[in-house]
């Protein structure tokens, strides 16, 4: 299927639904937006009110890694968080510019640059369409130095675009177990990240969100015991106005789930999860390892967020197979955000 050259159309409207091959262009600066009483909003407005965030991670049973670039237009954020499994070794790396100064985030899910710099500090995600690939590097002050490149050449996205309140919308753009390749230079020692058998997840989402929203998630990516990927990309709470964004993916056959239920202790970090959805196909456990959790109140702009990474347990049931997952590492994330 051919991709879909840009979400919003000739109307000023963003085209609602599932995107098989994605979307070229988020061109929001052509949606009519307009306040809740139907008056047009400025140039302005437009621009500050068009939120943007990329996340990836890098999984194998020897690290894990975590990076983030969140644009919010009054003020931009990123981080970076490492943890080794073997010895329980975590270390993360925050950082927060005012009015998203040295930040950038391209409108072009494939093709497109995400950068942040704040300091002797740098992130960045460039996404090459030709090469259809992904390329990850991190330099911070601090002495980790990372260098990943994801292949993105035969895995379909899951791509999404659903209404959020009464005149936003939400696109995002979701794979996971993907293959990747290069290293990471942390503590002292640099790690080849094919050699471990790292897989990547990656998240692109930008639009005109909630002003006051929450949400839970679960990613998963790994190589099961016969070999094959499986990724898993759930989440309740958002993205969910007539479509959800519940899919999995086995090596690079993309198959969609229904609705999901997150069942978890707020206040009880180490306790466990169940995750399950209402197709039958995702029944899952989740024991949290560790966690990257922050707090920011700023008058505008407020974000309770708590990432957990740690293993799965349980089961997938697809229409031929029952597929076991033990021990597997994942994330599953609690945030509440306003802004």
């Amino acid at each position: 299927m051919s991709v879909k050259s840009r979400l919003i159309n000739s109307a000023g409207q963003p085209e609602f639904g599932l995107f098989p091959s994605g979307v070229s262009e988020i061109n929001y600066l052509d949606y009519d937006l307009r306040s809740p009483m139907d008056r047009k909003l400025s140039a302005w407005s437009k621009k500050f009110k068009f939120n943007q965030f990329q996340f990836v991670a890098l999984v194998s049973p020897e690290l894990i890694v975590g990076i983030a670039i969140v644009d919010l237009k009054l003020v931009s954020n990123a981080f970076v968080y490492l943890y080794r499994p073997a010895d329980g070794a975590f270390e993360e790396f925050s950082f927060v510019q005012p009015l998203a100064l040295s930040t950038s985030i391209g409108l072009y899910p494939n093709n497109s640059e995400a950068v942040f710099r704040k300091g002797g500090n740098s992130i960045s995600i460039i996404a090459d369409e030709s090469a259809m690939q992904r390329r990850v590097c991190v330099s911070l002050s601090a002495g980790v130095e990372i260098d990943a490149l994801i292949d993105e050449s035969h895995c379909a996205p899951l791509a999404m675009c659903s209404r959020a309140g009464y005149q936003g919308w939400v696109y995002t753009q979701k794979t996971a177990a993907l293959p990747c390749l290069g290293r990471v230079t942390w503590q002292g020692k640099t790690l080849d990240l094919a050699a471990l058998n790292t897989l990547a997840s990656v998240d692109w989402t930008a639009g005109y969100m909630r002003g006051e929203t929450f949400w839970n998630w679960a990613s998963l990516s790994a190589t099961l015991a016969d070999g094959r990927r499986l990724g898993l990309n759930l989440a309740a709470g958002v993205n969910e106005t007539g479509f959800t964004e519940n899919a999995l993916w086995l090596d690079d056959q993309l198959i969609k789930v229904d609705t999901v239920d997150f069942q978890f202790s707020r206040y009880q970090p180490e306790s466990e999860w169940r995750v399950r959805s209402t197709d039958g196909i995702v029944d899952l456990s989740f024991a949290p390892a560790g966690q990257r959790k922050e707090k920011l109140n700023a008058l505008l702009i407020a974000s309770n967020f708590t990432q957990h990474f740690g293993v799965f347990q349980g089961q997938i049931r697809l229409e031929n197979e029952v597929i076991e997952i033990q021990g597997q590492w994942g994330f599953a994330e609690d945030h509440y955000a306003r802004w």
